[in-house]
């Protein structure tokens, strides 16, 4: 079988992350592509779904940390942003026992 060459230009570290995930599979750079491509002729297509995220979430931020933040925006909207960590757990005491 007759071989070509496929030149890619990918992000350094891009490529040392993949490198390292695939070499701890037991594979190395090349066969994880090959593997891809064989994939998609196989599949007739992308072999993996191709959709945007329904919240436009950033891949590049923790989804625990986007959490945080907003719940500090409604915190701050709300007037809630200054509270002490007595006030708050004064709060969630009044709740449990059903005053608030």
């Amino acid at each position: 079988m007759a071989t070509s060459v496929v030149q890619v230009r990918v992000d350094t570290a891009l490529k040392e992350q993949a490198a390292k995930i695939f070499e701890e599979l037991g594979i190395d750079l090349s066969t994880a592509i090959r593997m891809f491509l064989k994939r998609s002729v196989l599949d007739n297509g992308i072999p993996f779904s191709m959709t945007r995220p329904k919240n436009n979430c950033d891949y590049g931020e923790n989804r625990g940390l986007k959490a945080m933040r907003e719940l500090q925006k409604q915190a701050e909207e709300n007037g809630l942003s200054d509270m002490t960590l007595e006030e708050i757990n004064a709060e969630i005491d009044a709740v449990r026992r059903g005053e608030a």
